[in-house]
C-alpha cells in the first residue's frame, strides 16, 4: 500500500491491539504470581511450567507464520487466521483466568498451551498485516505506533479494572474474571473494526513457491540485517521480561506497597508511555530508527539502575522511575517492529517476496523466547535464594529480587546497544531497496 494511511485506517488497524494487550498483561505479570500462591504450586514450579509452555509456543509461531504465507482464500492470507484464532484464545483465557483453588501443574500447562496457540493465530498474522500496509520508512513507524498506543490503552484497562474491583472488596481472582469479560466483548468488536476498516494488501510476487518450513527458516536466517535485529530484539526482550514478571513481587515484597499503590504505579508507567511515544516519534523524523532505539535503551538504563536501592516506603522515588522509564516503553516496542518491516524489504528485493508471515513467525518466536527466559531464569533463581511469595522474606531473597528486577536488565540492554548502533539498514539504504523493487 503506497502513500499515507488516514487516521481512521490507523485506528481501525491499531484497535485490535487493545484487547490483545489487555490479555497479555495478566498473562505476563499477574498470572505467574497468582498461580504461585495456589496450594498445589510453587514459585519455581510455575516458572518451569510457563517456560515449557513458551517453548511449545515457539514451534506454533513458526508454523502459523509459514502457513499464513501459504494461505489462499477469497478473504486474503491474514484474515482467516485471526478469525479462527479468536475462539481458541477466548477458551484458553477463560480457563486460565478462572482456575479452581485445586488447580495442578497439568491444569496450568494444558490451558496455557491452548491460550498461547490462539494468541499466535491472531497476533502473528496481525503484525504481518501491519508490516504490509505501507512501504514507507516513516509511515511504518506510524502503523506500529498506532498499534502500541491502543496496546497501552488495553494495558491501562487491565490495570484499572481489577483494582476498582479489589477496592470494592474483591480479590485478584475477581479482577481476572472481570478482565476476561472485557476481553470477551472487546476482542470480537475490535476484530470486526479491523476486518471492515482495513483492506489486506495484494500479495507480493511469490519468491517461495514450494519452499517448506525448514528451508524457509534457513533462508531467512541468511538475511544478515534480520539476523542482527533478531539477536538484539531477543536480548532486549529478555531484559524487558525480567522486570515484567517480577513487578508484582518487587512492589509487594521490596517496597511493601499495597494493591492500590501497585495498580497506581502501573497506571503511571503506562500513561508515561502514551505521552512519551509522540515525542520519540517526532525526534525519530531526524534520526534513523536504530539510533532512536539505542537512545531509548540508554535512557531507561540510566533511570532503572536506581531501582534496586529502593526499600519499604519508597513509593514516590519508584513513581519517578516509572515516569522516566515508562516514557521509553512505546518506542522500545514500536521501533523494533518498524525496523523488522524494513528488513523484510531486504529479502523481497533479493527475490524472496511473500515471506512476511514467516519473518514474523521468527519474530514471535523471539518475543516468546524472551518471556520464557525471563520466567525460566527469574523464578528458579528466586527459589534458590529462598524467596517465597506467601511469606515475608529475608535480605538475601529481597536483594536477589532487586538484582533480577533491575540490574540484570540494565546490563543486558547496555550489551544490546553496540549491536544496534551501526545497524546497516538506515533511511538511505531503505530508499535504495524501495527503488530497486519499483
Amino acid at each position: 500500500m503506497a502513500g499515507s494511511l488516514s487516521t481512521r485506517q490507523l485506528a481501525a488497524y491499531g484497535a485490535l491491539g487493545m484487547p490483545l494487550t489487555a490479555l497479555l498483561l495478566p498473562l505476563a505479570i499477574f498470572l505467574p504470581a497468582y498461580y504461585a500462591q495456589l496450594p498445589a504450586l510453587t514459585t519455581g514450579l510455575v516458572g518451569a511450567l510457563l517456560f515449557g509452555a513458551r517453548l511449545w509456543d515457539l514451534v506454533t509461531d513458526l508454523g502459523v507464520g509459514w502457513a499464513s504465507d501459504h494461505t489462499r482464500s477469497r478473504f486474503g492470507r491474514r484474515r482467516p487466521w485471526i478469525v479462527l484464532g479468536t475462539p481458541v484464545l477466548l477458551l484458553g483465557a477463560w480457563a486460565l483466568f478462572t482456575p479452581p483453588q485445586t488447580a495442578t501443574w497439568l491444569y496450568l500447562l494444558g490451558w496455557s498451551l491452548i491460550a498461547y496457540l490462539g494468541w499466535s493465530m491472531i497476533m502473528l498474522p496481525y503484525q504481518t498485516w501491519g508490516a504490509e500496509l505501507s512501504a514507507d520508512y516513516d509511515e511504518r513507524s506510524r502503523v506500529t505506533a498506532a498499534r502500541e498506543i491502543f496496546a497501552v490503552v488495553g494495558t491501562l484497562i487491565a490495570i484499572i479494572l481489577p483494582n476498582v474491583l479489589m477496592q470494592r472488596g474483591g480479590d485478584t481472582g475477581d479482577g481476572l474474571e472481570a478482565l476476561y469479560w472485557f476481553l470477551l466483548v472487546s476482542l470480537p468488536l475490535c476484530l470486526l473494526v479491523l476486518l471492515i476498516g482495513v483492506r489486506e494488501p495484494k500479495r507480493q510476487r511469490d519468491g517461495h513457491a514450494g519452499l517448506n518450513l525448514r528451508n524457509g527458516v534457513r533462508l531467512l536466517t541468511q538475511n544478515r540485517p534480520f539476523r542482527r535485529l533478531l539477536i538484539a530484539y531477543l536480548l532486549n526482550g529478555f531484559a524487558n521480561a525480567l522486570p515484567a514478571v517480577l513487578f508484582v513481587f518487587f512492589v509487594e515484597h521490596r517496597l511493601e506497597a499495597s494493591q492500590a499503590e501497585l495498580g497506581f504505579a502501573l497506571v503511571v508507567y503506562f500513561l508515561s508511555a502514551v505521552l512519551g511515544l509522540p515525542i520519540w516519534l517526532w525526534v525519530g523524523r531526524h534520526w534513523s530508527k536504530h539510533r532512536l532505539w539505542c537512545a531509548s535503551m540508554l535512557w531507561v538504563s540510566g533511570v532503572f539502575i536506581f531501582a534496586p536501592f529502593l526499600g519499604p516506603g519508597d513509593l514516590v522515588p519508584y513513581l519517578v522511575i516509572c515516569v522516566l522509564g515508562g516514557a521509553c516503553l512505546g518506542v522500545d516496542q514500536a521501533i523494533p517492529a518498524s525496523i523488522q518491516a524494513d528488513v523484510i524489504d531486504e529479502d523481497t528485493a533479493a527475490g524472496g517476496g511473500g515471506r512476511a508471515g514467516l519473518y514474523f513467525g521468527l519474530w514471535g518466536l523471539a518475543t516468546k523466547l524472551a518471556i520464557a527466559l525471563g520466567v525460566g531464569l527469574a523464578f528458579p533463581v528466586l527459589d534458590l535464594a529462598g524467596f517465597d511469595a506467601k511469606i515475608d522474606n529475608d535480605d538475601t531473597a529481597l536483594w536477589t529480587l532487586g538484582l533480577l528486577y533491575a540490574v540484570v536488565p540494565v546490563v543486558i540492554k547496555l550489551c544490546v546497544v553496540p549491536v544496534v548502533w551501526n545497524f546497516p539498514l538506515d533511511r538511505q539504504r531503505h530508499a535504495q531497496l524501495q527503488a530497486s523493487m519499483s
